[in-house]
């Protein structure tokens, strides 16, 4: 009798790992029952991961889309799964308690049935609250084995890690091979001892096809006794995707697998609403290379999940670095020149940074890393002279201990910055917030929600939910694409002036502020803003940001921000760059008093843009 295997759609990551939005609910609805209709999914990937804060970033509520979302899968009794981060919940910094438990409950609610839940450095402490909460709100609790290629990465690490989670109340067990770089030989002999140790608990693979590995590594996967195969489809399938499901349902089939047949007629139907959906405009947010394999990125291993945004990461910031290049008269830098250049420098860091699972968001901290290493030694810089907040926070033990050692070169820095470690339990730096944010909602008059929906996307989501509830993000997300849209029609309308301009006269150097007519009468009519009407201020040193991105002057609503008339010396941390899902500390490399504060807070900055000015 043939052995069954049965298949999974992961619709949402076939998204993330392309570009960088997701469908609109109205889409994501219209696409279900075809997807239902193919007739040959046992599961679905719905949800999870970026998926909400993709939706908040678009203007749109994720809690509603979910529910929506869900509803087709449910009725034709086809289940439903998430993507969760552990200590991080469904974002990129770690989660209280209570809000990880409010996450379990409302998202079974919603219509999601499985929870697959995995940690950034594999620590089976981080995610014991995960399986505990997951099967308290009537969810399977997955554990997630987040696959990398290293030495200290081998068959017996990963087996002895799925005993941890299954210890710790991991129902299921899926072989995230995120990057897909996992050697199908190792795939096969790392499933077949989990089933050997234990026979009734459900495997799943899951596997991106980047360098080109994972249709065979779901062979062995499948072979060693693996229950379900992840797949991907048209017109997003291979790449930083996945394997597609025609050819591993040829392949098991051939080999001898009872596997569910798909009609042929539903498998074209979502195959063109997906490419409808991009012609009308998610194709503007994805990289045409990310629709190609690369047996390059088996070198440096970064996951496929998130190519997307890395490619577009990688082009603003060369944009900033060729800039800057053209300016000092240096020969600029091609795309993929600078890639190869970021992936030796993962090569090079991965180690020193303790050997951390390329699985967000740590994949995300040794990328950001490593192009913030080549952008500042491009520029005639010290390496390392850039690390973000949250990757200290990793670097310091905040999420939990690293796999590796760290290098010295970190350990020296960390002692000349005056950092200090931390090996307690990560969950317990977190205090519950339930309550504040509860109290916050009253305060502005809004609505906690059906099951508390809101309360959660809030807490969850703090900044993202307040633009989406003010507008600014549909807003923002409008102008985004009116600006995409503008560039694929090579429209020529659009001129983006400086705000200042650098001249020097008779030796000095002055700065002359650039203002329509409308902005000087507008500032005009303002007392608050007089100091604004200065066109030229002469003798002030500036404080410049270091890369581009979202300027803040805290990292959170509790702290104070430096004001004009405050004394900074040389080292002081002034303000804040969100760049690249990341916090970026930016340090005085001036002392002096504040005279001038020109972004305001939340606004877009570009590299080598003067932030603040001193006297």
């Amino acid at each position: 009798m043939k052995r069954e295997i049965k298949l999974c759609l992961v619709y949402r990551d076939m998204w993330q790992s392309s570009g960088k939005f997701m469908p609109r609910q109205d889409q994501l609805v219209q696409v279900a029952d075809d997807i239902v209709a193919m007739n040959c999914f046992h599961r679905v990937e719905t949800n999870g991961g970026g998926f909400e804060q993709i939706k908040l970033l678009a203007g749109e509520n994720p809690n509603t889309t979910v529910r929506s979302w869900t509803e087709a899968f449910n009725k034709a009794g086809i289940q439903t799964q998430m993507l969760e981060r552990g200590l991080n919940g469904i974002r990129m910094s770690p989660v209280p308690k209570d809000v990880r438990q409010l996450m379990f409950k409302l998202k079974k609610i919603q219509g999601t049935d499985i929870s697959r839940s995995f940690d950034g450095l594999n620590n089976p402490q981080n995610l014991e609250l995960s399986f505990q909460y997951a099967r308290e709100g009537g969810m399977i609790a997955q554990g997630a084995l987040s696959l990398t290629f290293s030495p200290i990465h081998t068959v017996d690490y990963y087996v002895n890690l799925a005993d941890q989670y299954i210890e710790r109340g991991a129902e299921e067990i899926c072989i995230k091979d995120m990057a897909g770089i996992g050697r199908p030989s190792s795939i096969g002999k790392i499933v077949k001892e989990i089933k050997r140790r234990h026979p009734d608990v459900t495997v799943q693979y899951h596997g991106h096809s980047t360098p080109g590995l994972s249709i065979v590594s779901s062979l062995e996967a499948a072979r060693a006794g693996a229950d379900y195969i992840d797949v991907g489809m048209e017109p997003l399938s291979w790449g930083t995707g996945h394997a597609d499901l025609i050819s591993v349902h040829a392949m098991l089939k051939d080999d001898g697998f009872a596997v569910a047949d798909y009609d042929m007629d539903a498998y074209m139907e979502v195959r063109n609403r997906t490419q409808s959906f991009i012609d009308d405009f998610l194709g503007y947010f994805i990289n045409p290379k990310n629709r190609f394999m690369n047996s390059i990125l088996l070198k440096a291993g970064l996951p496929g999940g998130m190519m997307g945004s890395l490619m577009a990461d990688l082009e603003k910031n060369l944009k900033s670095l060729n800039k800057w290049k053209v300016k000092n008269n240096q020969a600029e830098l091609s795309q993929d020149e600078l890639l190869m250049k970021l992936f030796n420098e993962v090569e090079y860091a991965w180690p020193k940074l303790g050997y951390p699972p390329l699985v967000t968001p740590f994949s995300q901290y040794v990328k950001n890393t490593s192009l913030m290493n080549v952008i500042q030694m491009e520029k005639g810089k010290a390496r390392w002279s850039m690390i973000d907040e949250n990757t200290w926070g990793m670097l310091l033990g905040k999420s939990g201990k690293l796999p590796g050692q760290l290098g010295q070169e970190i350990l020296d820095l960390a002692k000349a910055q005056k950092r200090t470690f931390f090996e307690g339990n990560p969950q317990d730096l977190y205090e519950d917030e339930l309550d504040m944010y509860r109290k916050k909602m009253e305060e502005k008059n809004w609505e906690v929600g059906q099951d508390e929906e809101e309360l959660f996307e809030y807490a969850m989501h703090p900044k993202q939910y307040e633009d989406l509830k003010s507008g600014i993000a549909k807003s923002r997300f409008d102008d985004m694409l009116a600006e995409k849209r503008s560039e694929t029609e090579a429209s020529t309308g659009n001129v983006n002036l400086p705000q200042e301009l650098e001249i020097e006269l008779e030796g000095k150097k002055y700065y002359v502020g650039i203002k329509s007519v409308d902005d000087i009468a507008a500032d005009n009519s303002s007392d608050n803003n007089i100091n604004q009407n200065t066109q030229i201020l002469s003798n002030l040193k500036s404080i410049n940001a270091p890369l581009e991105g979202t300027f803040y002057l805290t990292k959170n609503n509790n702290e104070s921000g430096v004001k004009i008339g405050d004394t900074v010396s040389i080292g002081d941390t002034v303000a804040y760059i969100e760049s690249m899902k990341v916090i970026n500390a930016v340090a005085a490399d001036k002392g002096g008093v504040v005279m001038e504060i020109l972004p305001k807070h939340g606004a877009e900055v570009e590299e080598d843009d003067v932030l603040i000015k001193i006297q």
